[in-house]
């Protein structure tokens, strides 16, 4: 088993019984993910301490702290992580509990189907990868407005489109060196 890197397809699988977590693993060796196995939920927080974990299957019934609360506090510290549960007892209660503390992406009831478990994981590391794009452009777009109130701030008028009267922007004339000027000053800001 490898151990999970930054840019790879790492999943936790979280349950006490470790012929499930083997049955997963078994099943889904031939992807491409490197998947780590927790035999429980404090187990599992620790190893999140110390990597990051795209996706996380976790079985409802542990000792100790079951799968909804552990799912939820997954949630809160690891946001961005997918969430699945996977339970032998699809209790209604127990899924809408799942559901509303940990924003459970997908729910599997044991015996599970590999096929099943293959595309939604696949569409997990999809939501993954979207939403950290997401982050990621929005953080551009953050960085990109505060340059433009700078900008702003110090050339009045220069984030303003000026049209002529058929519509065409209007461009005015400026020297290279006070575009020079600019952009210098653009630069000592970073």
């Amino acid at each position: 088993m490898s151990t999970p890197g930054e840019g790879e397809h790492s999943i936790l699988i979280v349950d006490d019984e470790p012929h499930v977590i083997s049955a997963l693993m078994r099943g889904l060796d031939e992807e491409p993910y490197l998947i780590q196995g927790a035999p429980g939920a404090k187990e599992a927080l620790e190893l999140m301490t110390r990597r990051r974990f795209k996706v996380v299957i976790s079985d409802e019934k542990m000792p100790g702290m079951d799968g909804a609360e552990f799912l939820g506090i997954v949630k809160e510290l690891y946001p961005e992580t997918v969430r699945i549960m996977l339970t032998g007892h699809a209790s209604i209660e127990a899924t809408m509990r799942a559901v509303n503390s940990g924003e459970i992406y997908r729910f599997f009831t044991k015996p599970w189907n590999d096929t099943e478990l293959k595309l939604a994981l696949k569409s997990a590391l999809e939501k993954y990868y979207l939403e950290e794009e997401n982050r990621r452009l929005l953080k551009t777009v953050k960085h990109q407005s505060q340059e433009l109130k700078y900008l702003e701030k110090n050339y009045p008028g220069i984030s303003q489109l000026r049209r002529e009267v058929d519509g065409a922007i209007r461009i005015d004339e400026i020297s290279q060196e006070e575009i020079d000027g600019i952009i210098a000053q653009c630069n000592q800001q970073r």
